[in-house]
């Protein structure tokens, strides 16, 4: 079989694997820190940070509703010089962590994004989140790592391809995009 056929092959079964997961529930928990005001925090290493950045975009732009007020949400993967300063001057594992600092607020909500559930820079920060009271949120492959354990609400891919866990982290996310701005339309 070909690379390009077993790509397709793993994808498709990915994105098979989302019709099990708790997407509605995700997107309920998403649509009640807009309903409150809060604010949603998402955070990711290579590929889950660009993601990240993406998910953020969707849910300020992309879930917006005419005339209703915007979500509130801020990717942390964006910041290059905060990122560097806290690798350098604290520590890799912090650079999540440390930037949620007297910014995380109780009722918020912290998404991590880990292909293979077991980022220790986003476990440490899931972590921190709890310990505040802010509400947890993991996207995960591999069958899901410790960050299946740790987040309140977690969607498991069994994939063990990046590429492909990749992929279909973005597609949950724009399904979450859409419901949640059906949610924000409708109310």
């Amino acid at each position: 079989m070909s690379i390009i056929q077993n790509y397709i092959d793993g994808l498709s079964g990915c994105l098979k694997e989302l019709l099990k997961q708790n997407i509605a529930e995700i997107a309920d928990t998403i649509f009640a820190v807009y309903k409150r005001g809060k604010q949603i925090f998402i955070i990711g290493n290579g590929g889950s940070a660009t993601t990240a950045s993406h998910f953020a975009r969707d849910l300020v732009i992309g879930a917006a509703a005419k005339g209703k007020p915007r979500l509130q949400a801020y990717s942390l993967t964006d910041n290059v010089a905060v990122i560097t300063a806290l690798a350098n001057d604290v520590d890799y594992t912090s650079i999540f962590e440390q930037q949620l600092v007297g910014r995380l607020n109780e009722g918020d909500v912290v998404i991590g994004i880990s292909a293979s559930g077991n980022s220790p820079n986003v476990l440490k920060a899931i972590e921190f989140a709890q310990s505040q009271g802010a509400t947890t949120i993991g996207f995960t492959g591999f069958g899901g790592g410790r960050l299946k354990e740790l987040a309140h609400k977690c969607a498991v891919l069994s994939s063990k391809d990046y590429g492909q866990v990749e992929d279909t982290h973005l597609c949950l996310t724009h399904i979450i995009s859409y419901l949640v701005r059906e949610k924000i339309a409708n109310d």
